[in-house]
């Protein structure tokens, strides 16, 4: 248990302009940068630093550059609040920019709400954010909401009957299952099984067990990160079979770097083009930039949302100029429309900043690509 209230002690609406000085513009985070998300969510980072550089090596935005720092929560709401009150309160940050969890966020809000800070780009897609809006929130990508209704809208359309879910009992795993839910009566796919692990001690294997007896012919999992692909293992030590559908959370690096060839046939809702969509400009700025810094690096699908993350956010601080402020900041989204990247487009007005729908659906293959 942890009292919000307590942190509240002393935060007060920090200056509308606080963390933009002369030279800089202040970013920061509270992420789960340890545990089974830990290095899916170090790539979100990594991708918007690519971009962060980029910027700056190029002079900044109107003579600013931005830093960006991220503390360490492991998941838990608790340290969620105590580092955001830490960056909001002692690093002075103009913004809170691509935290993680649904939780984690909605622990936040009190501290966000005194402080009058924004938080752009929050890495879930929960859809009680949406439908309760918050001028001090913008989102980037999809909801999982968007994503759910996609996924089991080709599962109709495939004449499938037996669809399992299995998820994580916490929070976030209970966000996706809502959204699963809502799906499953708006596209009338009922669920013949629900199964799901305790994330901080998981048994797998009674997990998979439960799910092979209900003789699913595809089972969509509301989860990310070792916990998704520890699943997946158990199923197939079982004898099971099943079609494996998953959110975008779910990063193509663990998955293939944990289940390697098993890893074929499983489908992924995905919120950003293709890395292999070279023509689309933001896919080739991201691949030219990686390449520059790493030669040998590998794109990844995790980098590449960080990095679109970062271009919306350095797109909006370009287009409201010099004079950064909270309010300007804010004026400048909610009159913009729309931002296209290509097929992604974020959408933001004075009632909605819900940014992107973009969801599409794409296999692994052999190779471990994903084909949409």
């Amino acid at each position: 248990m942890f009292s919000v209230l307590a942190l509240l002690v002393g935060v007060s609406a920090h200056a509308s302009n606080a963390g933009v000085t002369a030279n800089e513009i202040r970013l920061g985070a509270s992420a789960v940068l340890s545990g089974p998300l830990g290095p899916q969510t170090a790539d979100y980072g990594a991708g918007s630093r690519l971009l962060f550089d980029a910027v700056n090596e190029a002079g900044g935005i109107h003579g600013r550059k931005i830093s960006y720092v991220t503390l360490d929560d492991g998941f838990d709401p608790a340290r969620t609040v105590e580092n955001t009150r830490k960056l909001i309160e002692e690093n002075k940050v103009f913004m809170i920019y691509n935290n993680t969890g649904t939780a984690q966020t909605a622990a936040i809000l009190p501290l966000v709400k005194a402080s009058r800070t924004i938080v752009f780009g929050p890495v879930t897609g929960a859809s009680s954010f949406r439908d309760n809006f918050n001028p001090l929130m913008f989102h980037v990508r999809a909801s999982y909401g968007n994503e759910a209704r996609r996924i089991l809208s080709q599962i109709k359309q495939m004449g499938i009957s037996r669809v399992g879910v299995f998820y994580q009992d916490d929070g976030f795993g209970k966000a996706l299952l809502g959204e699963l839910k809502r799906a499953s009566e708006s596209e009338g796919v009922p669920f013949a099984v629900e199964v799901s692990v305790d994330p901080k001690q998981p048994d797998f294997a009674a997990a998979a067990a439960t799910m092979a007896k209900a003789q699913p012919q595809a089972v969509v999992l509301g989860t990310a990160g070792s916990t998704f692909t520890s699943f997946i293992k158990a199923v197939h030590a079982s004898g099971a079979k099943p079609t494996f559908y998953g959110f975008s959370v779910a990063s193509l690096d663990v998955i293939n770097r944990e289940l390697k060839d098993k890893a074929r046939g499983v489908i992924l809702a995905q919120i950003m083009p293709s890395l292999r969509s070279a023509t689309v400009p933001v896919v080739a700025e991201y691949l030219e930039l990686l390449k520059k810094k790493s030669p040998e690096a590998i794109p990844s699908a995790s980098q590449f949302e960080g990095f679109v993350h970062a271009r919306l956010l350095v797109e909006g601080l370009r287009r409201t100029g010099r004079d950064l402020s909270t309010e300007s900041f804010t004026r400048t989204m909610q009159n913009v429309g729309e931002i296209a990247f290509g097929p992604f487009r974020a959408r933001y007005a004075p009632e909605s900043h819900n940014g992107s729908s973009y969801v599409e659906l794409a296999i692994i293959g052999g190779d471990g690509q994903l084909r949409y």
